[in-house]
């Protein structure tokens, strides 16, 4: 016959459990929660990702990214610069990516079904790239209508050659490249190297070749304002760290070297 457990028993018990659940608990409490997750307000999850992005952001996410790496140790961000148009190609035929930045939203938006939902991080402004010490006096837009003057710009499919393109048709100005090229940084390389005498670039660009190029500003009312988009992609295998990366983009800290490298805030 057994007899029912006394108060002091059952006080006893109760003492005798919770000193076994203690160290149980905490052998069970790491950084993830119980669907593998790390809780919110942790920091990113460690992964390697690979961002695709535009020409035009090279300068600024190489700092950027090591900006990111610092404060998430154990994380690497490995950049893939193109011209946009050449990014949705990659994204279209299933690159290994996790995230696109663009330097138009024409072109995230014509990658919805690939991407997460896009935030803007940044603008630009266009200016006219010229050699060192402006050679060839060019002072405006129209100046470059001159058939003496050699003139590159981006293809039109490029967003900066878009960009170059409405600004130019916007004025009237009838404008007959040498060449037309894949992104904006080629442009650049033509000025820088003698190839051409001037060219429409972002002012950013420009401000990355200061010992070879001038730039010429645009006024507001005849230039146009380049957007940049973020996001991440679906097929991307760190979702977790892809959205932390895209997330940061938009912080106090990444927005200081966006501003730092001569981009406006979004």
């Amino acid at each position: 016959m057994s007899l029912a457990p006394t108060p002091a028993r059952r006080r006893t018990a109760a003492v005798l459990t919770a000193a076994l659940l203690v160290p149980l608990a905490a052998c069970g409490s790491d950084d993830k929660d119980d669907s593998g997750k790390k809780p919110a307000g942790s920091a990113a999850p460690k992964a390697n990702l690979t961002v695709l992005a535009a020409s035009s952001l090279t300068d600024v996410f190489e700092t950027a990214g090591a900006a990111y790496e610092k404060e998430n140790p154990g994380t690497k961000v490995t950049f893939s610069f193109a011209g946009s148009q050449e990014l949705a190609t990659q994204v279209k035929q299933g690159a290994p990516a996790d995230a696109l930045v663009t330097a138009d939203t024409k072109t995230m938006d014509g990658l919805a079904s690939d991407t997460g939902t896009p935030s803007v991080i940044a603008k630009n402004r266009l200016v006219i790239a010229v050699g060192e010490g402006n050679p060839k006096k060019v002072a405006e837009l129209k100046d470059l209508s001159d058939s003496k003057l050699k003139v590159v710009l981006a293809a039109s499919e490029v967003p900066v050659g878009r960009y170059s393109k409405q600004i130019l048709d916007d004025q009237k100005i009838d404008v007959k490249p040498v060449s037309q090229e894949p992104n904006v940084r080629a442009v650049l390389s033509k000025v820088e190297l003698g190839e051409a005498d001037a060219g429409l670039v972002y002012k950013t660009d420009a401000a990355t070749a200061t010992e070879k190029v001038d730039a010429v500003k645009i006024p507001d009312n005849q230039n146009a304002i380049a957007e940049y988009p973020a996001a991440t992609l679906k097929t991307s295998k760190h979702a977790e760290a892809s959205a932390a990366f895209v997330k940061w983009l938009s912080t106090p800290a990444a927005q200081k070297i966006l501003r730092d490298a001569g981009f406006e805030k979004p």
